[in-house]
């Protein structure tokens, strides 16, 4: 019997692309993230799209989760049952944006935005900052402004501060070509009153682990 002798294999032939200029990252429309998340990637990560990047949080530390509660009670005090205080929940900002913030505060009740789709705005936003505070100063913050959140407040739970940010307008330095032009730092002794709600009342302490 003939011996037989094994065929070579032949693999695809490789093309050679040349690429001119710098290489461009690929960015992630929300429509894409949200499939991504349909399909089961990123399960027991927390994940935000923020202007086409996908952005890994990191774990929450109970003085972060504290300050998430405390702000929340806070929150609902102050706005009532006509307001929505959402707790982490996502916001769909722009057509490359779902950002989770710690807080926001949605006009109208739970039933009354029963709709498929997130909101695309809030009348406050607040993040609570225990060791992302540049990430949301300067990354949040320019995005909050650039879509027209009016009030953007972080709770900075290192140096026990709440910053208010507000009055959105061009800044060319900024990240996203925005920025807040109004900002406040307040000490624990302090009162903020919200935008959307000017007879309510919240002291800086109320909300500070």
């Amino acid at each position: 019997m003939q011996k037989q002798v094994a065929k070579p294999v032949l693999m695809p032939a490789v093309q050679r692309v040349t690429v001119s200029g710098t290489p461009k990252t690929r960015r992630w429309s929300a429509e894409e993230f949200y499939r991504l998340l349909d399909e089961g990637y990123f399960l027991g990560q927390r994940v935000e799209l923020l202007e086409g990047e996908i952005i890994e949080m990191a774990a929450q530390k109970n003085w972060h989760a504290i300050g998430i509660g405390l702000g929340d009670q806070a929150l609902r005090k102050a706005f009532g049952p006509q307001y929505w205080v959402r707790v982490q929940m996502s916001l769909d900002l722009t057509p490359n944006s779902v950002l989770d913030p710690d807080l926001a505060v949605i006009a109208g009740t739970i039933r009354q935005n029963a709709t498929v789709t997130n909101p695309k705005n809030a009348l406050l936003v607040m993040e609570v900052a225990v060791t992302t505070l540049r990430y949301d100063r300067l990354w949040k913050g320019s995005l909050y402004a650039r879509v027209g959140i009016e009030d953007y407040w972080i709770l900075n739970v290192k140096d026990r501060q709440l910053e208010v940010y507000r009055k959105p307008v061009p800044d060319a330095k900024a990240r996203y070509g925005y920025a807040y032009d109004d900002v406040m730092y307040l000490d624990e002794k302090k009162w903020i009153t919200p935008l959307a709600k000017p007879k309510a009342k919240i002291r800086v302490a109320d909300m500070s682990p």
